[in-house]
C-alpha cells in the first residue's frame, strides 16, 4: 500500500512529525500559507491527509466533499485580538460597528471571523447583518477563495474589495471601517496610527472569556479523505495518535525547559508567561479529543449555522470520524 502523504504546517505542535521525532509511514508536507495547503487538498487532492479550516470543511461538508474530520485541533487561538480598527472611524467598542464597512480576508467567514462575530453576537449584542463585508486580499491584491463556497445570509451585504486594492490598505486609509483578521495587518506592524485592535488590550478580555467559559477557540482540525480512511482500517486513530504525540512532545518541552527560562527562545519573559498560563490552564492545555473539546467545538458550529454558513445545525457526531467519538 503506498506511503500517505500529510500535508499540515509546521507549528510547535507539529514539528515532531516533521523531524521524525514521532513515527508515521507517511511523507509530510507543508506550504507557505495555510490557505495554499487547504487549495492543494481541496483543488488538486494532493494530500491523503490534512490541516484544513474547521469552516472551510464544514461548507465542504454540506457540499458532499470526500472528507472525514479528526478530533485533532492543530491551530487554536483567542479572538477578540483579531478585529481592528481604524481610528477616524468613531468605532471605540462593539456597539459601534452597527452600520460600519469591515474587511474580511478571502471568504466571508473564515475561522477567526466566525469566532470573532460569534463572540461578539453571544457578548454584546453584535449583528453582523447591521455591517457591511468586503472581501480581499490583506497584503496582496486577491480575490475570494475559488476553491470553497461562499454562503451568506441574503441580508448580509458582502462585495469584493476594488481591484489592485488590500484590506491592509483600505483599513489604513479609512476605505473600511473595520477589519476581521487571522493575521496581524502590516500597518499595525508598523505601527500606523491610523489602526487600533477593538479590544486594545486584548490579553485580559481574552483570559477572562476563558475563565468564564473554559472555551479555547479552534481554528482548524485534520482530515482524512474518505476513500482512504475505508481502505485503511483504524487509520483515523493511528493518525490522530500520532498528531497527539507529536503535540505532547511539544507540551514537554515548554515544561522541561521552565527550569532553563525557556532558553531555547529568544522572547524574554517566556517563562513568566507559562507560568500565568499554568495557572489558568489544565496540564494539558492544548487537548486532542473530543471530550476535552466538545464545547469549543458545539459553540463554533452553533456560530457556523447562526451565521448563515450552513443549512443545518452539524452536531459534533455527524463531523467527526465514529470511531474517534470516544476519544
Amino acid at each position: 500500500m503506498d506511503e500517505l502523504t500529510i500535508g499540515c504546517y509546521r507549528y510547535d505542535t507539529t514539528q515532531a512529525l516533521f523531524d521524525g521525532t514521532v513515527g508515521i509511514d507517511a511523507t509530510m508536507r507543508t506550504a507557505a500559507t495555510l490557505p495554499e495547503i487547504f487549495e492543494r487538498l481541496i483543488r488538486g487532492a494532493e494530500f491523503d491527509v490534512a490541516e484544513l479550516g474547521l469552516t472551510f470543511h464544514l461548507r465542504l461538508l454540506e457540499a458532499g466533499a470526500p472528507f472525514v474530520a479528526l478530533p485533532v485541533f492543530p491551530n487554536r487561538v483567542f479572538r477578540h485580538s483579531c478585529v481592528f480598527v481604524n481610528t477616524r472611524s468613531g468605532i471605540t467598542g462593539p456597539g459601534d460597528l452597527a452600520g460600519k464597512t469591515i474587511g474580511e480576508f478571502g471568504t466571508y467567514g473564515q475561522d477567526s471571523g466566525v469566532w470573532a462575530k460569534g463572540v461578539l453576537m453571544d457578548e454584546h449584542g453584535f449583528d453582523p447583518a447591521r455591517s457591511r463585508w468586503v472581501i480581499g486580499g490583506l497584503e496582496h491584491p486577491a480575490p475570494p477563495f475559488d476553491f470553497i463556497p461562499h454562503p451568506h445570509p441574503a441580508d448580509v451585504e458582502v462585495t469584493t474589495a476594488p481591484a489592485g486594492r488590500t484590506l491592509n490598505a483600505m483599513l489604513d486609509a479609512g476605505e473600511i471601517d473595520a477589519l476581521f483578521s487571522a493575521n496581524v495587518p502590516q500597518c499595525v506592524l508598523d505601527g500606523s496610527p491610523n489602526v487600533t485592535r477593538l479590544f486594545p488590550d486584548y490579553e485580559p478580555v481574552e483570559r477572562d472569556y476563558h475563565r468564564r467559559t473554559g472555551i479555547f477557540p479552534i481554528m482548524h482540525t485534520v482530515v482524512v479523505r474518505r476513500d482512504v480512511l475505508e481502505a485503511r482500517p483504524g487509520l483515523a486513530r493511528r493518525v490522530h495518535d500520532a498528531f497527539t504525540a507529536a503535540k505532547d512532545v511539544a507540551a514537554d518541552r515548554y515544561r522541561t525547559h521552565r527550569r532553563l527560562y525557556q532558553v531555547q527562545s529568544m522572547v524574554p519573559w517566556t517563562n513568566a508567561l507559562v507560568e500565568r498560563d499554568r495557572e489558568q490552564f489544565p496540564e494539558d492545555w492544548w487537548p486532542y479529543g473530543i471530550s476535552a473539546n466538545r464545547a469549543a467545538l458545539d459553540t463554533c458550529l452553533r456560530y457556523h449555522f447562526e451565521q448563515g454558513l450552513t443549512a443545518r445545525r452539524w452536531q459534533v457526531e455527524d463531523v467527526f470520524a465514529p470511531d474517534l467519538l470516544d476519544t
